[in-house]
């Protein structure tokens, strides 16, 4: 009998390309799915393969989350609101959603007997801590409404392990690129929405002075630390949380080189656009870095895309299907 894994917000950016990866490793795959932020689009090339198994519902719901655990051996919850500014400004659908909901999810996974429960957590859960690189053991004070969500998720998911005895496991996702991150939008991540402007020939706008530096992480790294989540048999590697990273950072201003380096192999004239720098953004933090060490040593972790082998990737991707 093969595996089943049930992947909230699998129509998502993140959610659909582990969709895609484990339908292609031959395991049974749900995906359950409001659409609030996620396409049906995202998920063309899977939703007729009789392994695939879409459910559309809403993890506010219980009753949805039920239904879409049954019989599930695997969790893989990715289903959020996510951007630091939309949770400022709407502060109560977000906790509704990423707390709430998060809760309802386990749960329900918790009633069905599922093995493991994965789950996205945040690089934003390290707040105002100053220390670099990031170690999973130290963080600060939140910044935003959404860092608090994420770590409550964290808190919830210790206290599920411990309590119930569900298996979890929280992977820290730090800036996060890729094939079908949505450009669109006022929520946008930077990247997706900076090649769609510069594609069009429209001067991209870095908050700050452009200094500020991300451990931008390509999505092929994520998918294998999701795999490995699912896959490791040390009882030491469960019921904590890992940094999700390449484990190096960029600076925006180099981010917007590369973009304007890689693009400009397509239309030569992008290398000629203009850059404005406006004002930092409330609840950013300046510097992410993340250190690896303890998904190297308790998962095996071995990310194979280093920032500007994914960059180059993206770029073609988004050349190819969003021109």
């Amino acid at each position: 009998m093969s595996t089943t894994i049930l992947i909230t917000g699998g129509a998502g950016f993140i959610g659909s390309n582990l969709c895609e990866h484990f339908i292609a490793k031959g395991y049974n795959v749900r995906c359950l799915d409001n659409f609030a932020t996620g396409h049906r689009y995202n998920l063309d090339a899977i939703i007729s393969n009789e392994k695939f198994l879409l459910i559309e519902g809403d993890i506010r719901n219980l009753d949805d989350c039920k239904k879409a655990v049954d019989g599930v051996d695997y969790v893989l919850h990715e289903a959020a609101l996510g951007s630091v500014p939309r949770s400022i400004n709407d502060p109560i659908t977000s906790n509704d959603v990423n707390v709430s909901g998060f809760l309802n999810m386990l749960v329900a996974s918790r009633d069905a007997g599922v093995k493991r429960f994965v789950y996205a957590a945040s690089s934003s859960t390290y707040g105002d801590s100053e220390s670099l690189p990031k170690v999973e053991e130290v963080i600060g004070k939140p910044l935003s409404p959404y860092a608090i969500t994420k770590y409550v998720n964290e808190l919830y998911a210790e206290i599920f392990s411990r309590t119930y005895g569900l298996e979890t496991i929280g992977l820290r996702y730090f800036n996060v690129f890729g094939r079908k991150q949505d450009p669109n939008g006022a929520y946008a991540a930077v990247i997706p929405k900076f090649v769609m402007q510069l594609m069009k020939k429209e001067s991209p706008i870095i908050n700050g002075d452009g200094n500020y530096s991300r451990d931008f992480t390509y999505i092929d790294n994520v998918i294998q630390m999701n795999e490995l989540a699912i896959t490791v048999q040390n009882k030491e590697a469960v019921n904590t949380v890992y940094n999700t990273a390449y484990g190096d950072r960029t600076t925006l201003n180099d981010m917007v080189f590369y973009l304007k380096k890689y693009l400009s192999e397509f239309d030569a004239a992008i290398a000629d656009v203009e850059v404005i720098h406006g004002p930092n953004r409330v609840g950013d933090i300046p510097h992410s870095l993340a250190s690896i060490d303890k998904a190297k040593k308790l998962l095996n972790y071995n990310p194979k895309f280093a920032f500007k082998d994914g960059l180059k990737e993206a770029v073609e991707w988004y050349w190819n299907n969003l021109k």
